[in-house]
């Protein structure tokens, strides 16, 4: 079953693109699982605005939801963020590839949209097209799979208990 993939980043110590890819035929559940966490009202889960025990109700169901996670990571050497984002995008979309991945999901940050686009182009222009997969970019409002990443990320970043236990998620961590 192909995957899609889902990206966000966290800029906190080292620069982090988080990708985590589900199969198409668990998307249903895994969104079904991530919205009943949601709140009356509540849009989107976000884990810098969640408290501590929501934050470990959350890393709980991300466990049940079990994505495959590749942390890609540029550390702090002088590059800019910018530089940083298109060495661990390129490296990101060549795993999508070569995965077979059919959908790249990234989380719109509209300050490196464009750039994101280049690099993509660039990556997939050797391609065949039946082997490149859609990618769009997002907001967290609009899929709802896109705090997948965003858990894992700042767990990566900030919280030593959430990254312990979100560990047996990520098969591969690569240095951009």
């Amino acid at each position: 079953m192909p995957d899609h993939v889902f990206v966000d980043e966290s800029k906190k110590r080292d620069y982090l693109l988080v990708a985590a890819a589900l199969p198409e035929a668990a998307l249903a559940d895994a969104r079904r699982a991530l919205r009943a966490l949601l709140r009356p009202g509540q849009r989107r889960l976000h884990m810098v605005k969640e408290s501590p025990s929501r934050q470990r109700q959350i890393v709980g169901v991300l466990r049940e939801v079990g994505p495959a996670v590749t942390v890609y990571r540029a550390v702090s050497d002088g590059r800019s963020d910018a530089r940083r984002r298109a060495a661990c995008l390129d490296l990101l979309v060549a795993d999508v590839v070569a995965r077979g991945a059919v959908r790249l999901t990234l989380e719109r940050e509209d300050s490196s949209e464009d750039r994101d686009r280049q690099v993509i182009y660039r990556r997939l222009s050797d391609v065949r097209p039946e082997r490149r997969p859609e990618y769009r970019h997002a907001r967290s409002h609009e899929e709802l799979l896109l705090c997948v990443p965003d858990a894992i990320a700042w767990a990566w970043a900030r919280d030593a208990v959430a990254r312990r236990a979100l560990t047996p998620l990520v098969d591969r961590t690569i240095r951009a």
